[in-house]
């Protein structure tokens, strides 16, 4: 892995884990502008636990070493998560500044992806 290869993945990486971290803990204590929104998308208030829990969960996975599979699981989860809150926006028809967040985060999800070193890579079997 070059040297640059390495400060994009790890720049991207700590950005993502920053914006996951605070957005899940700002779901875990039900913050009023979050349980607002979530009844403006139509989800139940219940929900916020749950994705924060996992949002959580999902940077813990990303950061530490090993587990590629783990790895790959918690990228996932944080793309469905995003481009569901994209999508929920543009179902009740939020503006633009609404998906700034989200899209950011699929941006961040995307780049940490692509760039991990080959340590927090599932390695493919032929």
């Amino acid at each position: 892995m070059t040297k640059r290869n390495k400060i994009i993945y790890w720049i991207a990486t700590v950005w993502l884990s920053l914006g996951m971290t605070s957005t899940g803990i700002v779901q875990l204590i039900k913050m009023d502008e979050e349980v607002t929104m979530m009844q403006h998308l139509g989800y139940p208030v219940y929900i916020l636990t749950i994705i924060g829990v996992w949002k959580i969960l999902g940077v813990v996975a990303i950061l530490v070493p090993k587990f590629p599979l783990v790895k790959e699981w918690a990228y996932a989860g944080f793309f469905f998560v995003m481009s569901g809150a994209v999508f929920s926006h543009l179902a009740v028809g939020d503006g633009a500044e609404e998906y700034f967040g989200p899209v950011l985060l699929i941006v961040l999800t995307v780049l940490s992806w692509y760039f991990r070193p080959e340590s927090r890579n599932v390695r493919r079997s032929l």
